[in-house]
């Protein structure tokens, strides 16, 4: 090791042995426990055993496609809502009003998810805001059950991760190059083509990054399935936490915690080979 390499170690060192206490000991713990037998009051012993991975996909299984869905649903809404919010923003002539745009997409991180998600609960709750309003215009004639639904649920992930998707699909669209689209309308293709053909296959690494950023915080998402979902909105995250809260199976919920990290990985590996062929060939 040269001198220019033995200070990059030392540099790099405080980061490395944070990942290594904080992260990896952690998680191998966790990967053991998911192999051993559920002890006196729900903690791991031995001997090991498959009987936890048996039980989270066969007994909870719906409750991790469940979430996988749920997940999929608030991706997919993310990037309805957000790239055509992140086209507009980006497409603005005046810098200061795009400075605007992107300060209000980024305001709601200065509240607490927490209290932004207590918010939406009590403006759909049956005395809520949003069925006062509907009653009070006579649009329905009893409070529509929308509280404890994974409607709710998909809503709140939404509200929560929304500029997840808008941010990355903005960066990718303020690097287009749109002479790109002037010589596709020049060679007769109208909007709708010029988009599918030119615009969205160049802002793809946006969209696939902007992808990752909602799916793998909704997947385990804890806090907006258990306040707006109930036990209709039942996910991984709130599984696991109640396998290792009071005399839980704290096996069980390493081994969900498992499956979990590798849907999380799958989703990782699939934006590692589209998202970087996709700059590849732009480059």
């Amino acid at each position: 090791m040269n001198r220019k390499d033995y200070k990059g170690f030392w540099l790099g060192f405080p980061g490395i042995f944070w990942l290594l206490i904080f992260f990896s000991l952690p998680l191998l713990f966790v990967l053991f426990a998911s192999f051993m037998s559920r002890g006196t009051g729900g903690a791991p012993t031995l001997p090991f055993t498959l009987e936890h991975y048996t039980r989270t996909l066969t007994v909870f299984g719906p409750v991790v496609w469940r979430s996988v869905v749920i997940a999929l649903l608030t991706t997919l809404t993310c990037l309805i809502l957000g790239y055509p919010m992140a086209f507009f923003i980006s497409t603005r002539k005046s810098s200061r009003l795009r400075l605007l745009l992107l300060f209000l997409i980024l305001l709601p991180f200065w509240t607490n998810f927490l209290v932004r998600t207590y918010a939406l609960k009590s403006i759909l709750g049956p005395e809520g805001i949003l069925n006062s309003l509907l009653l009070n215009l006579s649009f329905i004639q009893q409070p529509l059950n929308l509280l404890f639904t994974q409607f709710a649920v998909i809503l709140g992930l939404v509200y929560g991760f929304l500029p997840f998707m808008v941010l990355p699909v903005y960066a990718a669209v303020e690097r287009l190059d749109f002479r790109f689209v002037e010589a596709a309308n020049d060679l007769g293709a109208n909007d709708w083509h010029s988009f599918w053909r030119v615009i969205f296959p160049l802002t793809l690494p946006g969209v696939i990054a902007g992808s990752m950023l909602v799916f793998i915080p909704s997947i385990g998402s804890f806090v907006t399935p258990d306040l707006l979902g109930g036990t209709k909105g039942l996910m991984i995250g709130n599984l696991v936490a109640r396998q290792f809260g009071g005399r839980g199976n704290i096996g069980l919920g390493s081994a969900v915690s498992m499956v979990m990290i590798v849907l999380v990985l799958i989703g990782v590996v699939i934006y590692l080979r589209f998202g970087q062929e996709e700059a590849a060939g732009r480059g």
